[in-house]
């Protein structure tokens, strides 16, 4: 079962990659970002999540494939992202990164049109202060790379706690972050991004699991050749597992959060 960022060439290579590549309709490539997609994909699939009634929410869903592909599968989705002036402020809208409808959401033609129409709705949402409309409401929740830009490592962290409320008994939370492969000890952390340590990360994990949660993530992040290449500003190789911020490497890893039926 998947459980952790593992080796990310392996992965492009595996069954599971190449089958959320055609979900998403991608074609396969040594990106982070797909490598984001399909991990959150896998992880619910693989814990039935992905499957008609049961009820997703997305946190800074931008233009992804990802709320269509659920919506394909018969999931309820509620995505979220930024109000536009903020998403404007921060540079999303200039790059694209940022939908402004419900048809953005679904440009890739992943969803039967009339399906898509019925099962997602489209929210503004602050993810530094979470709808208490949504506590307790759904059965899985996801970001890629989102939470990272919330303005400072304390408040990812927070992010990440307070999500888990949005759980129903037995759901699932999946995200992906940058993670920092420089130093434990120094960070990158900015108004618009931050770069989370591996202390960072265990500390979030200690917090869930004195509340309960079982949380899985491993920090493996390869010594292939296509793994060691770093990609530095402007950012233009196809090869992008890992990539330079600041003075910092970086790359993704991924978090899965299971809440306890009882």
């Amino acid at each position: 079962m998947l459980g952790s960022q593992l080796c990310k060439e392996t992965d492009f290579s595996s069954a599971w990659f190449i089958h959320a590549c055609g979900k998403l309709n991608e074609g396969m490539r040594f990106h982070r970002k797909l490598w984001e997609w399909c991990y959150i994909y896998e992880a619910l699939r693989e814990r039935s999540m992905l499957m008609p009634f049961k009820r997703g929410l997305g946190f800074g869903v931008g233009k992804e494939p990802l709320t269509a592909a659920f919506a394909a599968l018969g999931s309820e989705i509620v995505a979220t992202d930024l109000d536009v002036e903020l998403a404007k402020a921060q540079g999303w809208v200039d790059t694209n990164q940022h939908a402004l409808s419900l048809t953005d959401l679904n440009d890739r033609g992943l969803c039967d049109p009339y399906q898509f129409q019925n099962l997602v709705t489209y929210e503004t949402a602050n993810m530094n202060q979470i709808s208490e409309s949504y506590t307790g409401q759904f059965d899985y929740t996801w970001s890629s790379c989102s939470f990272e830009h919330l303005g400072s490592i304390e408040h990812g962290k927070r992010f990440i706690v307070n999500q888990m409320k949005c759980l129903r008994p037995g759901g699932v939370a999946v995200h992906t972050t940058e993670f920092n492969l420089t130093s434990d000890e120094h960070t990158l952390e900015a108004d618009i991004l931050v770069i989370f340590r591996k202390r960072d990360i265990e500390a979030m994990v200690a917090e869930l699991s004195e509340e309960g949660y079982r949380i899985t993530v491993d920090y493996t992040a390869g010594t292939g050749p296509f793994e060691s290449y770093v990609d530095i500003p402007p950012y233009t190789n196809p090869v992008h597992l890992r990539l330079l911020l600041g003075q910092y490497v970086s790359t993704s890893i991924g978090l899965i959060i299971e809440k306890p039926l009882a």
